[in-house]
């Protein structure tokens, strides 16, 4: 470490803070010790660094077994945020339930990690979380803005009612909303927001509709969609559902957005590419990770009294598949 800091120019004490990923360096005094560890091959010892700290700089995600955007993302954002400083040990639960919680929380024990990410969308997550007495630093994600531990969250309220209010300025009467299912807690939010804002329009608020975040349910809910001639708008809880309901629209002959607009949620890599390009919200979950890194470690140093982490605000990101009530054709 000390011939890292010479070479660097910097003190032992700053290479240390580099190495656990303290977010108070500057990117050129890190980027320059990074070099420097690149160039000397520099490899800490971990176990005298254990007997040392009493910290072994791994950290434990525990997520369930998904493919969904979301919760992938989330693993991923971390993941990033905590390199190169700590190592990331993860647990795939099959389901959330108390005790494959504390099955998980145990071997992370008997790995001695410092600290815990859990990955908990689902309303029996939360509650199996709550229930669960363990002592270690643990902080939650994905699991809306009210629940009851630390936790960092999209606002996912807000980018509802953003998209919904879009769809309003743009002329529509009212918006349809496909929701996610109702035991996540993302998708309660999500319909919320899109609630308040139909009600602060003063429009009108059609039968909720619920898929289960695959393009088949999405896909089957807008065939549904595209016999009402009354539909103009519609706002789906994720862009794989928004994807369902574009196949759906043009099997019926209803254009998008010369006859019905959509909005997706989430800006999936390929929602760009769709035909036509989709209307979404925007989830940052590179910042995400970053936050729940932070929070996790100022409970590892005994910081963890500070005021409830700020929801992150998502992005409106407006492109094809929605359009002024009334336009024909599709866009050029």
């Amino acid at each position: 470490m000390a011939d890292v800091a010479q070479q660097a120019g910097v003190s032992h004490q700053t290479v240390s803070r580099v190495l656990n990923g303290h977010p108070n360096v500057r990117p050129k005094t890190r980027a320059s010790v990074l070099a420097a560890i690149r160039d000397l091959g520099y490899r800490p010892n971990v176990a005298a660094r254990t007997l040392v700290t009493g910290r072994t700089n791994v950290l434990g995600v525990i997520s369930f077994d998904t493919t969904l955007y979301g919760p992938a993302s989330m693993l991923y954002g971390f993941e990033r945020a905590a390199h190169p400083g700590y190592s990331v040990a993860i647990a795939s639960l099959a389901r959330f339930s108390r005790s494959s919680l504390s099955e998980a929380v145990e071997r992370f024990l008997g790995q001695a990690v410092d600290g815990i990410i859990v990955i908990a969308p689902e309303t029996n997550a939360v509650e199996a979380l709550t229930a669960l007495a363990i002592d270690i630093p643990l902080v939650a994600v994905g699991c809306g803005t009210r629940a009851p531990l630390p936790s960092v969250a999209i606002d996912n309220l807000s980018g509802a009612a953003q998209a919904t209010r879009h769809l309003l300025d743009l002329g529509h009467e009212t918006v349809h909303h496909i929701a996610g299912p109702d035991s996540w807690l993302d998708a309660q939010e999500r319909v919320e927001g899109w609630r308040q804002a139909l009600r602060s329009a003063g429009a009108p608020e059609p039968g909720l509709l619920l898929g289960d975040w695959s393009a088949r349910s999405g896909y089957e809910l807008g065939h549904r969609l595209a016999a009402m001639s009354e539909v103009t708008a519609v706002l789906c809880g994720n862009d794989q559902m928004a994807l369902g309901v574009l196949r759906a629209l043009a099997e019926r002959g209803r254009r998008v957005p010369g006859d019905v607009s959509v909005v997706g949620f989430d800006d999936v890599p390929e929602a760009a590419f769709f035909l036509p390009p989709l209307t979404t919200v925007r989830q940052n979950f590179g910042e995400l990770g970053r936050r729940a890194l932070h929070l996790l470690l100022d409970r590892i140093s005994g910081e963890g009294g500070r005021q409830p982490a700020v929801p992150i605000e998502p992005e409106l990101v407006v492109r094809a598949s929605a359009a002024p009530t009334g336009r024909r054709g599709l866009p050029r």
